[in-house]
């Protein structure tokens, strides 16, 4: 250390310090054009000089350059006038550093970044326009214009800033939402994006605030007296202003009895029985829909609403009549049985009744009853405003089985069977007393006198070596004393051809038989039957059911009444009134019936109407319309059935049942009727599962209904659909990637969906015989197709489709096999390759790219011609024997001896070099040419390279200029050029003998354009560019003695004494390239018909 001291001159001095940054500068970010400064401070003694240093190079300031925008305060500090920025060139920005230097070392702060901030002018994402309803949130989206620092974003509306203090706006992001929108909401809505760089606004939104509508005033229950006039009012407000209209539940408005006013209030007049109901006052606008109901009743005289039904017993059973009555006020009810003067009032002590009970609610009760109880009972209602009455019948039997027809168990089946084999026809009966068995064929009966026919003592008919005369219609007929029944089968005898025929049904294949029917209801001409099936469906599942009814009054024989019952519930229609009737079911599959069912207790239709007893309608009307009932919350017991509860204000005497009335939301109402009980339940089945329903209930009498309940809403749950999608298809995509399939589905059946389809799964199974492909897809449950991208030609694959559910996936559809086809065409894969997009902008580039090379060279040639202009070389060709040219030997000498300085001058330390190689005329190359050449008779003509004499010029004929002795100038010239850039070049000896050419055929002249084009392209290329190579042989004629002879002319023979005086070397450098070399072989000589100088060709 103090050596470099003593060296410079000084020594370090006690009280010097070295340089210390006692301010270190910090990051800035500022705005273009904006001023700045960079503070750093130094400490140290002798004052330390400070410099800035930007990304590691030094910071040139005012002191370097008066003109520079950066100043280098006297603290140190590094001011900017103004800071430059733009999108190519960003002097400004950068990591700076300060550095403080004495004479004792230096000292460098920390590192400080110079950032310009950014805000540029084009928002990202604009905010959209928004239209909402009161009480709706709305959202406006808005991404702001890049910048740095990032921008903030604040919110206008019609100019002034939104507060988002209001609990019910926030803003997040780019977002700004409001919740509970009001009508104050709405305006002009202007997103700002703001850094230090200012403010940017984005084009406004429109935020718009529309109202539903709301009722002022709303329409009210009523209850008036028949023939009355009723006013049902409404009033409603919103924007825009709302559309008002009315409706009648279950019907329509009365026509000519119903007015729509100006106040938009609905007047009925002369209000009748079937006028009672709700009545909804409908209001909506483009943003909403309101409803408001109000129900009307009309009084009417006292009803039965649950009508007694007639009853079959056995003796000692109990037997119940029910009566519900209605009626306003409430009816009283008794009981009378037709004949009997004794009168059954409700709560009479059992003393007076005996065996004969009336409960408050009105139902009629015997116990171990007797067959003198058989007899009509007469249930009657009366109040003030008049009285009705209705009428039963109790039948008391002994054994009412006895007189049920035989039935068949399992029948003759259809079979087609070949001829020669064997035919076994069952028939299993049952029935007391055991019936006799008897077979018909065609409608005729079987006699027996044929050997082949055989009746087995099971009742089956077997007929053996089977004719094709056989076939037809065989029938089982079933008789007893209680009845007859027959059951038919078809035998078909014909030649399989050779065709499989289907065995006969097995017995463990057919189903097991349904459970005992139960009567769940009965009119004058139906009854409806609920079943149970059987656990064992056997070798196949159950498809359908058949039901067969008897009634002594109708005959005596089983009739089938109702087939193909998919349900396990069925309405029987068609009967007789006041008929008794017993039912059996069977079930169906793909081999045959099921057994019979055990038989239902005996049912009996309703006798006549209620107005042929004397029932009074308006009274019945009346008490219906004030029955009240409440529906109590659901209980579910399963995905499809619910058990539903009601309970009754003000009973009436007419209520016969309650119809309930169900339905999906957005559906048709769908009904069942429960008889009036004491529990007051019933369950609804057979429900869609995942479906929201609405349901309410109402009384009823025969055809006249009551009041509805208030509507009650349930949802089944929800499980995974239990059907596939349906007409699943997959089809290869026409497109020049044809590795896509497109398929498409439509939903499983809306009863078996079970809930809400929220996506589709699609699973596309590859297989071959090495690997395993899958490709799998979902898509949102509203999309019935997609497109499968990615499969691989040649290979088989299985598609499958689910739907799914909340619960889950539900079953996948059948496969469908689908193979993309592999492309073997070449022709077809290039034109596929072409028509890509990419392909064609490929192309595109490229013809770009190698316009803008074209252009580049043309730029440098231009510019490499201005470089070399000022070089020259001549070549002059002058006959010996001439002195008119001394000018030109002088020239040239001049510009050898100018060109020998440039060799000298380029010779060490520079990157260019000459372009000419000097040809010496004094070279011993061409001395030994001469002398070996003089001695031919009859020389070649050649391109000579004269000696700079004063000879007289040659005749033209003489005259010629040889491409491959051009060509090896070039190359002497490119060698020369080579080492004078420093390149180590080797010039191998060559005899001119060797390489010159046979003479040219006489007249052979080329167009001396050629000299030039080859001048051209050695200057217009690089050193490693090749030239054309010279021929196997190439010669050179000898400069001519000054006072010689010309050379002949071409085809005549020269003197053997011609010489020349003056002699010229070259140097030759060969080809780099052999390929080249064979390809030109030797080229034709170009012939010049007077004395020419050649002149560097322009680069």
């Amino acid at each position: 250390m103090f050596g470099s001291l003593s060296l410079a001159g000084s020594r370090p001095r006690l009280e010097d310090a070295p340089p210390r940054i006692v301010e270190h500068p910090s990051d800035l970010i500022v705005s273009k054009g904006e001023p700045a400064t960079l503070n750093c401070k130094a400490e140290g003694r002798p004052t330390p000089m400070v410099e800035w240093y930007k990304d590691g190079e030094r910071v040139e300031t005012d002191r370097e350059d008066p003109r520079s925008h950066r100043m280098l305060l006297p603290t140190g500090s590094l001011f900017f006038l103004r800071i430059v920025h733009g999108r190519r060139s960003k002097p400004d920005e950068g990591v700076y550093v300060c550095v403080a230097r004495n004479y004792l070392g230096e000292a460098v702060s920390r590192n400080a970044s110079l950032e310009v901030a950014i805000l540029r002018d084009d928002f990202r994402q604009t905010p959209s326009d928004v239209v909402v309803a009161a009480g709706e949130p709305a959202v406006m989206e808005c991404i702001p214009p890049r910048g740095h620092p990032e921008p903030t974003i604040s919110w206008k509306r019609n100019n002034v800033k939104v507060n988002d203090k209001d609990e019910r706006i926030t803003i997040r992001g780019g977002k700004l939402m409001i919740s509970n929108t009001r009508k104050s909401d709405a305006g002009m809505y202007v997103c700002v994006g703001t850094n230090m760089v200012g403010e940017k606004d984005s084009d406004p939104a429109e935020l718009v605030v529309f109202e539903r509508p709301m009722f002022v005033r709303r329409p009210v229950n009523q209850v008036v007296l028949a023939d009355d006039t009723v006013d049902f009012q409404c009033e409603v407000q919103g924007d825009p202003a709302p559309t008002i209209r009315w409706k009648k539940e279950e019907g329509e408005l009365p026509r000519a009895r119903s007015e729509i006013r100006s106040d938009n209030s609905l007047r009925l007049t002369q209000v009748k029985e079937e006028d009672e109901g709700s009545y909804t006052c409908v209001s909506e606008n483009s943003v909403g829909k309101a409803e408001a109901s109000g129900t009307l009743q009309v009084h009417v005289p006292p009803q039965i609403v649950v009508r007694p039904r007639d009853q079959i017993s056995a003796p000692g059973r109990t037997v119940t009549f029910l009566c519900g009555t209605k009626g306003n006020p409430p009816p009283a009810v008794f009981w009378q049985k037709e004949g009997s003067q004794i009168l059954l009032f409700p709560s009479q002590p059992p003393a007076q009744s005996g065996r004969f009970s009336v409960s408050l609610s009105g139902e009629l009760t015997i116990s171990d009853v007797h067959s003198e109880d058989s007899g009509y009972y007469i249930c009657q209602a009366i109040s003030v405003a008049g009285s009705i009455l209705t009428k039963a019948l109790l039948e008391v039997e002994d054994a009412p089985s006895d007189r049920i027809p035989p039935i068949i168990r399992q029948g003759p089946a259809n079979q087609t069977l070949v001829p020669g084999t064997t035919a076994q026809l069952q028939c299993y009966v049952m029935g007391n007393p055991l019936p006799s068995i008897q077979w018909e064929r065609d409608g005729q009966r079987i006699l027996g006198n044929d050997e082949r026919v055989t009746l087995m003592d099971n009742g089956t008919l077997q007929i053996t070596a089977l004719q094709e005369t056989d076939s037809g219609v065989y029938t089982c007929v079933a008789s007893s004393s209680s009845g007859e029944t027959s059951w038919s089968g078809v035998i078909t005898v014909k030649d399989s051809g050779g065709m499989t025929l289907a065995p006969a049904s097995e017995p463990y294949q057919l189903p097991g038989p349904p459970q005992k029917p139960v009567v769940t209801d009965v009119t004058k001409n139906s009854v409806t039957l609920t079943w149970q099936p059987n656990a064992h469906e056997g070798g196949a599942a159950v498809t359908s059911y058949i039901i067969e009814a008897f009634s002594q009054s109708a005959g005596s024989t089983w009739q089938t009444v109702a087939d193909l019952v998919r349900l396990e519930k069925h309405t029987v229609n068609g009967l007789s009134p006041n008929t008794i009737y017993l039912f059996i079911v069977r079930a169906v599959n793909a081999y045959g019936l099921s057994d019979p069912s055990p038989i239902s207790e005996p049912v009996r239709t309703q006798d006549v109407s209620p107005t042929g007893q004397g029932v009074d309608h308006r009274q019945v009307q009346r008490e219906l319309g004030e029955v009240a009932v409440e529906l109590q919350q659901p209980v579910l017991l399963t995905a499809s059935s619910v058990q539903l509860a009601w309970t009754v204000d003000r009973q009436s005497q007419y209520i016969q049942g309650y119809r309930l009335l169900y339905r999906p939301v957005g559906g048709s109402w769908l009904q069942q009727d429960v008889k009036a009980a004491p529990e007051r339940s019933a369950v609804l089945s057979n429900l869609l599962k995942g479906t929201e329903y609405e349901v309410k209930i109402r009384p009823y009498f025969n055809e006249f209904q009551g009041m509805d309940s208030r509507l009650l809403t349930l949802r089944t749950p929800e499980e995974v659909p239990s059907a596939p999608p349906q007409a699943v298809t997959v089809s290869t995509v026409k497109l020049s990637n044809s590795s896509s399939i497109s398929v498409t589905w439509q939903p499983p059946p809306a009863e078996m969906q079970n809930g809400v389809i929220q996506e589709y799964r699609i699973w596309c199974l590859g297989n071959d015989s090495q690997t395993r492909y899958h490709i799998n897809q979902t898509v949102d449950g509203n999309v019935l197709s997609t497109l499968v991208k990615g499969l691989l030609p040649g290979v088989l694959y299985l598609v499958e489709v689910a739907a799914v559910t909340s619960a889950g996936v539900g079953t996948h559809s059948q496969p469908v096999s689908v193979t993309i086809s592999c492309k073997n065409n070449l022709a077809e894969q290039i034109t596929d390759v072409v028509k890509q997009p990419a392909f064609i902008a490929g192309i595109g580039g490229a013809c770009w790219v190698i316009l803008m090379g074209f252009s580049v060279w043309i730029y440098c040639r231009r510019k490499k011609r201005k470089e070399l202009s000022h070089y020259t070389a001549s070549f002059a060709y002058t006959p010996a024997g001439t002195h008119k040219h001394t000018h030109t030997h002088s020239h040239i000498q001049v510009g050898i001896s100018n060109y020998l300085n440039q060799t000298e001058k380029y010779s060490t330390g520079s990157n260019e070099g000459p372009i000419y190689s000097t040809i010496d005329p004094t070279a011993e190359d061409l001395r030994s040419f001469s002398a070996q050449y003089s001695q031919h008779t009859t020389p070649y003509a050649s391109t000579p390279i004269m000696p700079f004499t004063n000879q007289a010029p040659c005749s033209p004929e003489q005259d010629g200029v040889n491409l491959p002795i051009l060509c090896s100038v070039i190359s002497i010239a490119k060698q020369s050029k080579q080492k004078s850039m420093g390149k180590a070049v080797k010039t191998p000896s060559l005899n001119w003998i060797e390489p010159l050419p046979p003479p040219p055929p006489s007249g052979d002249n080329t167009h001396i354009f050629v000299i030039f084009y080859f001048l051209f392209f050695l200057y217009s290329t690089d050193e490693e560019d090749w030239c054309p190579p010279l021929p196997e042989r190439t010669y050179l004629i000898d400069g001519v003695a000054e006072d010689g002879p010309c050379p002949p002319p071409r085809g005549d023979a020269s003197s053997p004494a011609t010489s020349y005086s003056h002699q010229s070397t070259a140097t030759l450098t060969p080809s780099p390239r052999e390929e080249a070399h064979r390809a030109f072989g030797s080229y034709p000589q170009l012939g010049l018909t007077q004395p020419y100088s050649l002149y560097t060709a322009e680069v």
